[in-house]
């Protein structure tokens, strides 16, 4: 698999949820993805940890760069910090993404499944 579809990203509500997807991830060899409903928008979670893998320098920074270009930026924020820029934490081994809705979080899950599901992106 090279990349998820923004229909087929898992979702979870609780820790037991996530620990089954993860668990699932584990035994096909694949990273973890998968969205969840938070108190103000959804968080796109990505997770290589339990493959003992991590994302290279570049293709981490090519994911940031890519994230911020998506986002619009409100009045206030600055876009030259990762956590605004981002909307959350990328990094080589996990990522938290924030966004405001369901079908945003899925579009995003989707374009961040084309880094981390490519093992050339891996260290």
């Amino acid at each position: 698999m090279d990349h998820l579809a923004p229909s087929n990203v898992p979702v979870y509500e609780t820790d037991d949820q996530r620990q089954q997807i993860w668990q699932r991830c584990l035994d096909q060899r694949q990273p973890a993805l998968a969205i969840r409903d938070a108190r103000r928008g959804w968080i796109v979670r990505y997770d290589l940890a339990h493959l003992e893998a991590e994302l290279r320098a570049d293709a981490v920074q090519q994911l940031r760069d890519r994230v911020a270009s998506r986002r619009t930026y409100p009045t206030g924020t600055d876009p030259i910090s990762q956590a605004e820029g981002v909307g959350g934490e990328a990094g080589p081994v996990s990522g938290d993404l924030h966004e405001g809705s369901e079908q945003a979080a899925r579009k995003l899950a989707a374009h961040v499944s084309t880094f981390v599901f490519d093992r050339d992106n891996w260290a």
